[in-house]
């Protein structure tokens, strides 16, 4: 064997082990979005809890017009994975499933609010116009951007830098930047430590940036 032809095998190998390793990067137990719904209902929030969006509080018996939000959204994903349409990638893609169920990912939002938010990113909209009653949650279709009440934009920005760092899902250095801010202005409670904690005995990963949020500051976008 050539020296030339071991280099292009030794090349091939580290190429389809390091795809192999990432394709298994994030939680695994999880292996589609429709197991979620009793862990998260009836573990995650098996007490109740409150809305991302809006802090609206819900009991164990949460009623109707509450559903789940993906943080980083399912579009973005879908995406980076080449699919069409998410029933696709759900068909075609292992690693979106496993994208798709994971909790850190995962809270709950009145659906209209969720609905209103689509895949659009976040940031600040100017004029505080509330198109929603007291819910502090603010929309521009024109410039495609929500902005979010202050209680949560620390633990949307930990989660968005999870998805980004656990899955190489790509964040923009202008929402990035916003992130970093909101990460330091809205540091975790013990809410969303508690939210943790649970998740790791779910699934097996923890969000390390509730954990450290200072760690933030070294991701680049």
């Amino acid at each position: 064997m050539t020296s030339k032809t071991r280099n292009r095998l030794l090349a091939i190998l580290i190429a389809v082990t390091t795809t192999s390793c990432n394709a298994e990067k994030g939680q695994t137990r999880l292996k589609e979005y429709m197991e979620v719904f009793p862990y998260f209902w009836g573990e995650v929030y098996a007490r109740g809890g409150e809305t991302l969006y809006c802090g609206r509080k819900f009991g164990a018996n949460k009623g109707k017009g509450i559903n789940i939000e993906h943080v980083f959204p399912m579009a973005w994903a879908m995406k980076a994975e080449g699919c069409s349409s998410r029933k696709q990638c759900r068909r075609s893609s292992s690693r979106f499933n496993r994208i798709e169920a994971d909790l850190h990912n995962l809270y709950p939002s009145r659906s209209h609010i969720n609905e209103a938010r689509g895949a659009m990113p976040y940031g600040m909209v100017d004029g505080e116009r509330r198109r929603f009653g007291p819910c502090d949650f603010e929309v521009n279709e024109r410039k495609r951007r929500v902005e979010p009440r202050p209680a949560s934009r620390g633990n949307i920005a930990r989660a968005m830098f999870y998805m980004h760092e656990t899955y190489g899902l790509k964040i923009f250095k202008r929402q990035g930047k916003l992130l970093k801010r909101w990460n330091l202005e809205d540091p975790p409670d013990r809410e969303e430590q508690r939210r943790n904690e649970r998740i790791e005995k779910i699934q097996g990963t923890r969000n390390r940036f509730i954990d450290a949020p200072d760690a933030a500051e070294k991701l680049a976008f």
